[in-house]
């Protein structure tokens, strides 16, 4: 044993409960957005279908989740017909085929999932910003994690 008195030790879950503080906030800005274009995306609402036209923000943001590109998806070209024999009938416009009992629930439970990453994530950075001792840093490090990713995005 020794005779000089131990140095404090460092108070680690306080330090990681700052760095906690300080990497959420900045990853938070990018969290939502996936959250919320991800949402969108199971069910394809950035993308045109017949009859459907998304709103372009709606498709730029999907394009960023997706390409990391905020553009409009350029339209694509349309399918050349097939050749047919001279005596064959047009091929039948078979009705869209329903959708499997398990896809479905699937895709309303990653839903609810997206949403509750949406509000959990909200959540956090309310807290962040508005508790504990590092409210300014924590609303610093929330601009940067929404101006750089946007600056990014403006590079040519």
């Amino acid at each position: 044993m020794s005779l000089n008195p131990s140095p404090r030790p460092i108070a680690w879950p306080m330090l990681a409960r700052q760095i906690h503080t300080i990497l959420g906030m900045v990853i938070a800005p990018s969290i939502l957005m996936f959250a919320l274009t991800g949402g969108l995306q199971i069910f394809r609402l950035q993308e045109s279908h017949p009859g459907y036209t998304p709103a372009p923000l709606i498709e730029k943001l999907g394009r960023v989740h997706k390409d990391q590109v905020f553009a409009v998806q350029p339209p694509r070209p349309p399918r050349p017909e097939t050749a047919r024999p001279a005596g064959a009938a047009a091929p039948q416009e078979a009705g869209k085929p329903a959708t499997p009992l398990s896809k479905s629930l699937l895709q309303w439970f990653f839903v609810l999932a997206a949403v509750g990453l949406f509000l959990s994530t909200l959540l956090g950075v309310w807290m962040g910003v508005t508790m504990g001792r590092l409210k300014i840093v924590a609303r610093w490090a929330l601009l940067a994690g929404t101006v750089i990713p946007v600056a990014i995005l403006l590079i040519p």
